[in-house]
């Protein structure tokens, strides 16, 4: 794989994309970080750079994407909003391409459906909660998945139970087939997402992980 110096980050201010900054900060990346209000943000760190911007507009992607390394997102639904995530996958995909960006990786709950599942009953549950609560965003999230299976991207989709918003790092378990655990630390989200960049192990396949 080519060098990772400087990555996009989407949902980067989030309960769980704050982590991932964090770490990314730690081990020097330089970090392009899209927000919608960078008026609101009080960021002083030379490693950070904000452009203005929704992921729903493919300007702001393309503005975002230029001059990084791989992309990462840990995008969430706006509240009182119309779901979001096939929209902003299909402008990620298609400025990667025009940025030759080959690293995707992105997280979902674990309502996501893939081939290869093998979902417990306590999963296939969860599953079912979701689509019959939030019907909208769950199949969207599936669309999400649909659009990444069927292309030419080196993508990773990182499927999670409750994530807990702290500094807490331990193992983590990772399982293709189903959520192996109830909860993830942000920071070890975080961390596995980073260790991503430099790894082929799970390009295009949506791995569930857990805290061990």
């Amino acid at each position: 794989m080519n060098p990772i110096i400087k990555v996009a980050i989407i949902g980067g201010t989030g309960k769980s994309g704050k982590y991932l900054v964090k770490q990314l900060l730690l081990q020097n990346f330089s970090v392009k970080l899209l927000h919608r209000k960078p008026e609101t943000l009080h960021i002083d760190n030379p490693l950070i750079e904000i452009v203005k911007g929704d992921a729903r507009d493919y300007n702001a992607i393309h503005t975002l994407l230029e001059g990084c390394d791989a992309v990462l997102s840990c995008l969430s639904q706006p509240a009182g909003e119309r779901t979001i995530f096939s929209d902003a996958t299909r402008n990620i995909l298609k400025a990667m391409a025009a940025h030759n960006i080959s690293r995707y990786i992105t997280t979902a709950g674990l309502n996501v459906n893939t081939p290869f599942d093998k979902k417990s009953a306590q999963t296939q549950f969860g599953t079912k909660w979701m689509y019959e609560n939030y019907p909208e965003t769950t199949t969207d999230r599936q669309v999400e998945y649909e659009l990444l299976a069927a292309s030419n991207t080196n993508w990773t989709m990182v499927r999670l139970p409750l994530i807990g918003q702290t500094d807490d790092i331990s193992e983590i378990i990772v399982s293709l087939e189903d959520c192996p655990g109830n909860n993830i630390s942000a920071t070890n989200l975080g961390l596995f997402m980073i260790k991503q960049l430099h790894s082929a192990l799970y390009v295009k396949q949506a791995p569930f992980i857990a805290n061990g």
